[in-house]
């Protein structure tokens, strides 16, 4: 899988935490956690840009919240910088 398609896989699995928990779906939110935390193994070793390189380091403080709402929002908000990333190494 090339950068492009894991930036944008990351992106999709992040917004699916966000509607997860924003519909009560604790499951799912968690599920989609765990495939995000995936993606940013499989981008780990890759020459990404420095502002890509921190939000990746602090996903993780993100996806361990306790407050679902704020988690979600901000699983939202990666989740379009991640999407826009990807769109713009295109």
């Amino acid at each position: 899988m090339n950068v492009n398609q894991t930036l944008g896989s990351l992106a999709l699995d992040l917004r699916r935490v966000a509607q997860g928990y924003y519909r009560g779906s604790e499951a799912m939110a968690a599920r989609f956690a765990e495939e995000a935390k995936a993606r940013k193994e499989e981008l780990k070793n890759i020459s990404l840009k420095p502002y890509l390189r921190n939000l990746l380091l602090k996903m993780d403080e993100v996806l361990m919240q306790d407050d679902h709402k704020k988690l979600a929002e901000d699983a939202l908000m990666y989740s379009i910088l991640f999407q826009n990333a990807a769109k713009e190494k295109s």
